[in-house]
């Protein structure tokens, strides 16, 4: 993991989050790095996972009730990190163990699972890898749906 972001959803889209992290190993591949924009020199320098784990962890509690619910546009792949990231240094996810794959509200919404995908028209926010900016954008298109009638 290079870095991620979060949002909570609410009506202003305006508390979040963005953790970089350190590397926990040597091996990477760097054609994935550079997806992120930054350099192995610029990832060595980040925060130790640990300390950026538990900033995020006090910061879920301060701004949400109850369990969080972890909603992805690629829940397979974030949850993966985010979830291990959690046990390894945290040993528990404020999450629980289960999130919410945008694709599918979207499919269930509309009942047709061909159309799993074509939720990202409703991101206002442009989807630029930077996580904070991708995590406003998929919130942004949790309100369409809410506006469309998804009790959320």
């Amino acid at each position: 993991m290079v870095c991620f972001g979060a949002v909570i959803f609410d009506d202003f889209l305006d508390k979040t989050f963005y953790g970089r992290t350190r590397p926990i190993s040597d091996r990477f591949v760097p054609e994935a790095l550079a997806i992120s924009g930054f350099s192995r020199e610029q990832h060595l320098g980040f925060e130790e996972p640990k300390v950026v784990m538990e900033h995020f962890a006090a910061w879920l509690e301060k701004h949400t009730k109850g369990r969080p619910i972890f909603v992805s546009d690629n829940v397979a792949f974030d949850w993966q990190f985010i979830n291990y990231y959690f046990h390894r240094f945290l040993g528990r996810n404020p999450f629980g163990f289960s999130g919410r794959r945008i694709g599918d509200l979207y499919a269930g919404m509309v009942k047709d699972a061909s159309k799993a995908t074509e939720w990202k028209k409703y991101r206002v926010t442009s989807h630029t890898h930077n996580p904070v900016d991708d995590a406003r954008g998929n919130a942004e298109a949790l309100k369409k749906f809410k506006e469309l009638g998804l009790k959320i």
